[in-house]
């Protein structure tokens, strides 16, 4: 697998830079592999350096205190890791981040991400972009708990994630992730086992395929509509 600069995910910082800006930041930072199955923070470490991912996925979560996990995203190239508690460094870090895969980053001490924060705008105003993008995913997920059965939030979280990561191929949408079911789980508050029982019924109802880190939307309409959502041009 490859460990240079991948194609930046859509809402990531990477994302919302020119090629100039792009090439500024990571040329300030020090670059890094990583193999699968690492730790890179460990929530309630305090807060020291920020990265930025170049290639390969990780997940973040946090564990409660009775030992539940509670996914709060998984992040991909492009993506900014550590930024929130590096704004408030008085904090510590608010969860868990391991490798799902061998990835690349360049890391930054504190001081140095805000120097280029600093010289460079551009990089503060896509850094901004990035978080009202997870400001609104996080809110997204908060009303889909509230007020949805679980069939329904399996349903809205791959809506989610279809619309910002999904690719148009001849068998429908598709969404290539390492994402499991206990990931789609530990992200919407529910068990794995109601999981699979909501993707049997999607599969059941030929809205959905699914393949090992792969699913594919094959009535997108029909999707939305299941997850409560008005279609778009209805």
């Amino acid at each position: 697998m490859t460990v240079g600069t991948g194609r930046p995910v859509v809402g990531s910082l990477l994302s919302y830079l020119a090629p100039a800006d792009r090439d500024f930041l990571l040329g300030r930072g020090v670059s890094r592999t990583l193999p699968a199955n690492t730790a890179l923070m460990h929530e309630g470490d305090p807060t020291d350096h920020v990265l930025v991912l170049r290639s390969g996925w990780v997940r973040v979560y946090s564990s409660t205190k009775d030992g539940q996990v509670v996914l709060f995203a998984l992040r991909g190239p492009g993506d900014v890791i550590g930024d929130l508690a590096a704004l408030q460094p008085d904090w510590t870090r608010t969860g868990t981040v391991e490798t799902l895969q061998r990835i690349a980053f360049t890391q930054f001490r504190i001081e140095e991400f805000f120097a280029c924060l600093h010289d460079r705008p551009a990089v503060a105003i896509a850094l901004l972009r990035q978080m009202t993008v997870r400001l609104r995913d996080a809110e997204a997920a908060r009303v889909d708990f509230a007020t949805l059965d679980v069939a329904q939030r399996v349903a809205a979280l791959l809506v989610r994630l279809i619309d910002m990561h999904g690719r148009v191929e001849e068998a429908g949408l598709v969404l290539r992730w390492p994402l499991t079911q206990q990931d789609i789980a530990d992200r919407i508050g529910a068990s794995r086992r109601a999981v699979a029982r909501a993707l049997a019924t999607l599969r059941e109802r030929h809205i959905v395929t699914t393949g090992r880190h792969l699913y594919v939307v094959t009535a997108p309409d029909v999707l939305r509509l299941f997850a409560g959502i008005v279609p778009n041009g209805t």
